[in-house]
């Protein structure tokens, strides 16, 4: 679902954005010095599926690595992902466990 979906990173609006047909999934996050804090994940009923969950959120860890920035995932859905996937784990600052 989200192969032809474009992740656009909205930084007036401070979020992730992904639009799928008609609707749009956003990631909501505040960036502060080196650390970008994921708050609010909203992604309307008509997609949401735990697939196209794990497929968003894989595409904004993704684009958060290559911009080499630690994550502090705030939202319990997001701090889920990042306990599941080991691979993001090494994105946290210092200090932070989940």
């Amino acid at each position: 679902m989200t192969e032809t979906a474009e992740l656009i990173d909205n930084d007036f609006l401070r979020q992730f954005e992904l639009k799928v047909d008609n609707d749009m999934a956003v990631i909501e996050y505040s960036l502060q010095e080196r650390k970008i804090f994921l708050t609010k994940m909203i992604i309307p009923d008509s997609i949401r599926t735990k697939e196209f969950e794990k497929e968003f959120l894989a595409l904004v860890f993704d684009n958060i690595k290559e911009r080499n920035i630690s994550v502090v995932p705030t939202s319990p859905e997001i701090a889920k992902f990042v306990r599941s996937n080991r691979k993001y784990k090494r994105m946290l600052p210092v200090g932070i466990r989940i």
